[in-house]
């Protein structure tokens, strides 16, 4: 692909676009094919992680069994305690258009966009220790050595600097954007060229790569146009810093493409065609009969990995309506919700048998695993579900059998369910069978779609009651324990509580939790593992948070251990089913995509 621009004069020779000491990264099967295009899809704007995930590439990456692996970093020490980190950047690597990239555009993004009070009100937690948080200091020794110092220790640092909180910026590009480098007048007239108003969403905008494909790069494709465009596209990046075993640059695929979406039918068919190559993200395990029986036609494989999701309800605590934050505050309700519903009989029904059913805990595949969640108050039980609920105060019913709340005012006890899935997908067919199930002890839940970018609204102010996003992040959570320590605002049974901790005592929406509750205990613990240099010892300690939700069952879910089926199309090289999907390592299996390939790319163009 870039062979004519090299003739040209357009690009140099590779040995000149490649650091000195390359990033070299293991092939599953064998090295591979340059050429061809791979086909995903994708749901648009609300569903920028997708391609997100599947290009970006920082620091550290992950082997299979989750210790880290050199990247972009070709190495690195930490003091004692983990309070300072110390990485040693490539010599010779560049941005996508052929700049520099040195420990100078670190120190950059640390001064411009971390320090900016404008651009960065508070101090990120991947880069601040403390409560409230305390921004850790960037330094620079020398153009290939980056020193991140922090005021507290901060043991896990390493495994935020994988994909998603990069610490840098193509400081030659970005300064035109920011009022420390150019005219605040001029500014302006740029936002509202593209329809913002003020400077720093005119600087937010163009740091995004998928909104600005002008922006140089350190990913393995590139963006050619926008999020927005119904086909987006991302080519190889001709300085991408990473080669094979046999000196040859990566990644082997030159285009990747993701072609929009709005109904999951739609995709079901693209799917079923063959016209989608490799993709986990929305194929539906529900349609595991349908593909399977499709691969012949559609020429493709259908492989199978664990999926680390759970689906259940996320019963908010501080709900604005203070009747149903008494509701969803009682332990024996959120005990009620479990025992009340028929896992195995949704398993059955929806997934065919191939989940399993249990509580939002780690995979069984994890050194984290907690056997004691993961069976607790599982079992369908409707009879103590109708006892707890008598027992904490809801016996009282109307002519219909339904629960009435304890205030007095004859109100139903009613609540609404809102999650991310539509009418017909196989979750919002789960869902409706719990709102069934719950009827049937007498509470009259509903469940609602919302458009994510309306979902995660709502979740920012605290206005959700009751979602239904169940889980994930259980591959390794203490290193992403934002459900686990009711953080995680797009589960929101902690809500309020969260959106106060999360931002140190300053979100509006925020509200700090009551003395001696259980949540305090929680923190405590989360703040232990946060300074703790040992792994075995952070393991146990997050074993003692694991003890709380076995105690406490935070959220009641449902069936969780999906198998995750991967559309795979015949002659796609260099993946193998089999490993849990996971944020870990950037869903979907896609540890390894820069080495993926074709066996005859001309097929593929």
């Amino acid at each position: 692909m870039l062979a004519e621009r090299v003739a040209a004069g357009e690009l140099p020779p590779v040995d000149e676009r490649l650091p000195e000491n390359p990033c070299v990264v293991p092939v599953l099967e064998s090295v591979g094919n340059y050429g061809g295009t791979m086909r995903r899809a994708f749901k648009g704007m609300s569903d920028s992680q997708g391609p997100r995930k599947a290009r970006e590439r920082g620091f550290v990456w992950y082997n299979a069994d989750l210790t880290m692996r050199p990247g972009l970093a070709e190495s690195w020490e930490q003091n004692e305690d983990g309070s300072v980190w110390t990485w040693h950047l490539r010599s010779g690597t560049k941005w996508s258009d052929g700049m520099p990239f040195t420990s100078s555009d670190c120190v950059w993004y640390w001064e411009n966009r971390l320090k900016n009070e404008t651009l960065t009100p508070l101090a990120p937690v991947a880069y601040s220790t403390g409560t409230p948080g305390v921004l850790a200091e960037f330094s620079a020794p020398d153009d290939f050595t980056l020193v991140i110092a922090f005021a507290g220790p901060f043991p896990m640092f390493g495994y935020g600097m994988a994909w998603e909180n990069l610490p840098f910026a193509p400081a030659h590009y970005m300064e035109q954007f920011h009022p420390s480098f150019a005219e605040e007048a001029d500014l302006l007239s740029q936002a509202e060229a593209l329809g913002l108003e003020t400077w720093d969403q005119l600087y937010t905008q163009m740091e995004r790569e998928d909104l600005n494909p002008d922006k140089p790069t350190m990913s393995i494709w590139k963006p050619v146009n926008t999020l927005s465009d119904e086909l987006f596209i991302m080519e190889r990046n001709p300085y991408f810093w990473s080669v094979d075993s046999e000196g040859q640059q990566l990644p082997y695929i030159d285009v990747v493409q993701h072609r929009l979406f709005e109904s999951n039918d739609v995709f079901d068919l693209w799917l079923v065609n063959g016209e989608i190559d490799f993709q986990n993200r929305h194929v539906n395990i529900a349609n595991y009969t349908l593909l399977k029986e499709s691969e012949a036609s559609g020429d493709f494989t259908v492989m199978l990995g664990t999926n680390e999701s759970h689906i259940g309800m996320n019963t908010n605590h501080t709900a604005k309506d203070e009747r149903l934050r008494e509701l969803f505050s009682d332990r024996r309700v959120r005990i009620a919700f479990s025992h009340a519903v028929n896992r195995d009989e949704i398993n059955e029904l929806v997934y065919d048998g191939l989940a399993t059913p249990r509580q939002y805990s780690p995979m069984e595949l994890t050194p984290q695993y907690h056997e004691r969640l993961s069976n607790a108050y599982i079992e369908y039980d409707p009879e103590l579900a109708n006892s707890l609920l008598d027992e904490a105060g809801y016996a009282e019913r109307n002519a219909d059998g339904m629960r009435l709340l304890k205030d007095g005012s004859g109100d139903v006890l009613a609540f609404t369910i809102e999650g991310l899935d539509a009418p017909g997908t196989p979750i919002e067919d789960a869902a409706q069978l719990v709102v069934q199930y719950l009827h049937d002890v007498g509470v009259q839940a509903t469940y609602k779609y919302l458009e994510r970018s309306l979902y995660q609204e709502r979740a920012n102010i605290n206005d959700l009651s009751c979602g239904w996003w169940g889980g994930d992040r259980t591959e390794l959570p203490m290193i992403d324990p934002g459900i686990f320590i009711g953080t995680q605002e797009q589960r929101p049974w902690a809500g309020a509580w969260g959106l106060w901790y999360r931002s140190g005592g300053t979100d509006p929406n925020g509200e700090e939790p009551p003395e001696g509750h259980w949540i305090r205990d929680i923190w405590d613990y989360y703040s232990q593992v946060q300074v703790e240099p040992d792994f075995q010892k952070r393991v146990d300690l997050f074993a003692k948070i694991l003890d709380i939700w076995a105690d406490e069952l935070p959220q009641p879910c449902y069936l969780g251990m999906f198998p995750a089926p991967v559309v795979v199309k015949n002659g796609f090289r260099n993946f193998q089913g089999g490993y849990p999907i996971a944020r870990t390592r950037c869903d979907e299996f896609l540890f390894g995509v820069e080495t993926y390939y074709w066996e005859n790319p001309e097929d593929h163009a």
